[in-house]
């Protein structure tokens, strides 16, 4: 008996803090209050941001009398007709216009990637006279509109005979213009040691060996990040494809969708909104599979 005794100091509360353990805490009322709040505000909130696309999801099931008549999300009957009529009453079925917008971005990742890495080595690493005064220009073209430039540019395809072709939108990421990208790139090669160059350089590599088998493999976050942006504003573009492609079977999803809108006639506002929720399922797709390389190239990148 004494000897539990003993015993018993070494597990009472006072010597469990002693030691080092934190004791559990009630939450106070007002604490508790507080946090509740914020979580309702913050559910609210996001139920009103997904509302428009939760809407259009349940439009794309309705008939075309329903839709604006019932702004809710609980469709009186169901219409799947809109899927099947929306793929094939255009010109062209669907799948042709998915592939054309396919097309454009393969093309504009595959610009974006080569051309901006190499100027964003060439202005991390390599030294030449102007080498501020062309970076200083080239963050200036951030603030430059697409609108001053597509009167020039449409010009100078036209001139080439490339007008109502892909050529036009994909030919300027080969030229970097995203000056976004290139700085994105220029600042996370910026934050990789200047040392593992030397090494390479002692071993006998150029900038060309350097970049392809030192640099570059440790740009994955940085060039991930550029392929989902360059995706996701490429496959949403409305502006330049309506200014170079004028013929049906070119038109991307943007204009395919636009398509079934008829300012002077009835629209076929399911058949869009179902053929909207098709093309969105690639967008979808390309966030979920690619988000944890986003948040880490900006990550990586902002704290340099």
């Amino acid at each position: 008996m004494t000897d539990l005794q003993s015993m018993s100091p070494a597990f009472s509360p006072s010597a469990a803090q002693s030691a080092g353990a934190q004791p559990v805490r009630p939450l106070r009322p007002r604490r508790l209050v507080r946090r509740s709040v914020r979580h309702v505000v913050m559910i609210a909130a996001s139920l009103a941001m997904i509302y428009p696309l939760l809407w259009m999801v349940v439009s794309s099931l309705r008939p075309n009398e329903e839709i604006f008549r019932n702004p809710g999300l609980f469709p009186i009957s169901l219409d799947f007709s809109n899927y099947q009529r929306g793929w094939e009453s255009l010109a062209q079925p669907f799948s042709h216009y998915l592939m054309n917008s396919t097309l454009l971005v393969l093309g504009c990742v595959i610009g974006n990637l080569v051309a901006c890495s190499l100027t964003a080595y060439a202005f991390a690493r390599l030294k030449f006279w102007g080498r501020n005064i062309a970076f200083a220009i080239m963050l200036m073209t951030l603030m430059l509109p697409i609108h001053v430039v597509i009167v020039p540019q449409y010009i100078i395809f036209s001139q080439t005979g490339w007008v109502n072709t892909l050529v036009p939108l994909i030919l300027p990421k080969f030229l970097a213009t995203d000056a976004f990208f290139v700085f994105l790139m220029v600042q996370f090669i910026r934050g990789i040691p200047r040392e593992l160059d030397e090494a390479a350089r002692i071993d006998g590599c150029g900038h060309f060996r350097i970049f392809f088998q030192v640099i570059l493999p440790l740009m994955l976050p940085a060039l991930a990040t550029t392929t989902i942006f360059t995706f996701m504003w490429m496959w949403n573009d409305f502006f330049g494809s309506l200014i170079y492609l004028t013929t049906p079977e070119n038109f991307t999803v943007p204009l395919a969708l636009k398509s079934f809108l008829d300012t002077q006639g009835s629209s076929d506002w399911g058949a869009m909104f179902a053929m909207s929720v098709v093309s969105l399922i690639p967008l979808f797709l390309v966030f979920l599979f690619g988000q944890r390389f986003l948040v880490k190239g900006f990550a990586t990148t902002g704290i340099k």
